[in-house]
């Protein structure tokens, strides 16, 4: 029974952060937009990306890159509250899934998400690494837009390459982005 739950922890987490792995987080941002359409309530995707990662494993080694990837895990899902999720998406990209939530009409989480990396360096064996975070947000009322996964993520995503051009360790929001007031 142990070694069942055990292969199953390791089928559905990131090996390295102990996150949601990338299968694992995209089935959670399924049931719940799925859950979104038929209680007809918002649904916000993050996608963020850790700026300037490959510099880090370049001038201190991939252990200590290692590391940050961890501890930025573990202050990412320090955040999260009921059921949100956050998962390790790619190499330095996580996904972060927050239902219930409107993050355009109440910005405060999405800001706690760049402070949260900003606000003390990563320790790595004595050394100090700063470390910022860009991440895009979608927005999405799917019983009224019929979205999909993979419109959410192509959203988040586009709006994370506008945080990358606009300055990097920021938040910005997809620009079809339109507050919508939802009937019961």
């Amino acid at each position: 029974m142990r070694a069942r739950e055990a292969l199953q922890f390791q089928a559905a987490h990131d090996s390295l952060t102990g996150l949601w792995s990338r299968g694992a987080i995209l089935e959670q941002l399924a049931r719940e937009l799925e859950r979104a359409t038929r209680q007809r309530t918002v649904l916000s995707v993050i996608v963020g990306d850790l700026d300037h990662f490959k510099a880090v494993n370049d001038t201190y080694g991939h252990l200590c890159g290692d590391f940050v990837l961890r501890e930025s895990a573990l202050r990412l899902v320090g955040l999260m509250c009921g059921y949100d999720a956050v998962g390790r998406y790619g190499g330095e990209e996580f996904l972060i899934v927050l239902p219930g939530y409107d993050a355009a009409k109440n910005p405060q989480r999405t800001k706690d998400l760049v402070d949260v990396l900003t606000a003390r360096p990563f320790d790595c064996n004595g050394t100090e690494i700063h470390v910022t975070c860009s991440y895009g947000v979608t927005v999405t009322w799917p019983w009224l837009d019929r979205t999909t996964i993979d419109d959410l993520i192509r959203r988040a995503d586009k709006a994370l390459y506008q945080a990358k051009r606009n300055g990097r360790n920021r938040v910005e929001f997809d620009p079809s982005y339109k507050p919508v007031k939802a009937k019961s």
